[in-house]
Parts: C-alpha cells; structure tokens; sequence
C-alpha cells in the first residue's frame, strides 16, 4: 500500500526538474521535439504537492520511444508503456518511493496542450491553485493510507480545473511546435 505524502512547495523541486531534464535531453536527443516540468511540483502557487517531479516530453515519433527502453532503466525508469492512456509512453522513477514521472507524446498529440494549459492556468489564477493544493492537503491528512481515496477525492476538482483550462487555453498561445 502506497502512503500519500503532501510536502509544502519547495524550489529544490525546480532544481530536480533541471537536473533530471539534462540527463533526459541527452536521452531523447534524436526524437526530442519539447520538455516541461509539469503537475503540483512544478506550480508554486499550489503551495503542496506529492515530491515526485512529474515531466512531460514531447517526441517526433512516439513508437521510437520504445528503444530508448533500456537508457531510462539505466537511469532508473520502469518502462510502462501506455499505461493507460493511448499513444502515451510512461516511465517512473523510484519503485515504491518515485521521485519521478515521465509523460511521453508525439507532437501532435491533444494530451500535450492539456497539461500545459492545466500548469498555465493555475500559474495565472492562483485562487485556483491555492484551492486545490488545499484540497490535495485535507485529502492526504484524511486519507494518509490510502492513496486511492486520495486520487478518487481529488479527481472532480481536477476535471473541474481542467475544463476551464481548456476553454481559457482557447484565448492564448501554446509553443505551437509542441502542439502540432
């Protein structure tokens, strides 16, 4: 059973997006179109989060992913495949105790403009964030050891969040080389 551990925002969480984006890019190189640190860890405004770096890479050609396979193990990665989401490549790092999350989509890919306007909207309206980052800590005290409970009762705000995301997304700008 994995324990849900909320820490308060740190800047040492933008210094391991940096590290571990170094090592990634050298990865990816071939393939690498973008990399975004994205999720809690990487919005201030948030004020907490789970401390597992959650990155978002986007590629020219999602199927080569899969023969980068035995670099990130290398590095530390399990290897999960879609994982539950279609035309995704997912790599976590860390076993039981992650650290790390990698997100992997072909440019293109309606996923890629979904978690970066969740980061962005949340960075421009930090009543939002402050409100789920609140819900995120009242969840964890609540349900300390039982890590599902704790997704399940967050997942409506998230969808909420989500929604307004995408239609505030649709007045402003995305790198459009990440997106198309």
């Amino acid at each position: 059973m994995r324990r849900t551990n909320i820490c308060a925002w740190t800047e040492n969480w933008e210094n391991l997006y940096s590290q571990e984006e170094a090592v990634l890019k050298d990865i990816f190189k071939d393939e690498l179109i973008g990399i975004f640190h994205i999720g809690s860890t990487s919005i201030r405004a948030v004020g907490y989060a789970k401390p597992i770096i959650d990155i978002l890479i986007v590629v020219k050609d999602i199927e080569k992913v899969d023969l980068y396979n035995s670099d990130m193990f290398v590095l530390g990665y399990e290897a999960k495949g879609e994982y539950g989401i279609a035309a995704r490549r997912y790599f976590s790092k860390g076993k039981s105790d992650r650290t790390h999350h990698v997100h992997i989509f072909q440019i293109g890919n309606e996923h890629i403009k979904t978690h970066l306007a969740f980061k962005e909207y949340l960075i421009e309206n930090p009543a939002e964030a402050k409100r789920y980052g609140e819900l995120k800590i009242n969840l964890a005290k609540q349900f300390p050891n039982e890590h599902h409970e704790y997704q399940t009762g967050k997942q409506q705000l998230v969808n909420e969040l989500a929604e307004k995301a995408k239609k505030w997304a649709l007045c402003r700008s995305f790198p459009t080389d990440v997106l198309e």
